[in-house]
């Protein structure tokens, strides 16, 4: 079963950053689009950044310019570079494959900007 564990998150002040990880086990993460998702409390998880087995990526509008998702097949991990950070931007951040995040949740990594 593939099991998918996300770091990387803490707090930081508006405008700062940081790079989240997401670590897969298994062998079919080299063939799969994956993506990182977020959930603010009281709502519901919605995509942020998507990339291909090929390295195709997507952006949602709120991110797009400050986020930067990248990936390495060889380490079965998916990276999340987060610039410009923004109040809006607090929630917890998941990965998972994309469109569908068919595989089991992982805790997530809290991510809060405040100053």
């Amino acid at each position: 079963q593939v099991q998918l564990v996300e770091s990387g998150g803490g707090l930081v002040q508006p405008g700062g950053s940081l790079r989240l990880s997401c670590a897969a086990s298994g062998t079919i993460f080299n063939v799969v689009a994956m993506g990182w998702y977020r959930q603010a409390p009281g709502k519901q998880r919605d995509v942020v950044a998507a990339i291909t087995s090929g390295g195709t990526t997507t952006y949602a509008d709120s991110v797009k310019g400050r986020f930067t998702i990248s990936r390495d097949n060889a380490k079965n991990t998916v990276y999340l570079r987060m610039n410009s950070l923004k109040p809006e931007d607090t929630a917890v951040y998941y990965c998972n494959t994309w469109p569908n995040g068919v595989l089991a949740w992982g805790q997530g990594t809290p991510v809060t900007v405040s100053s």
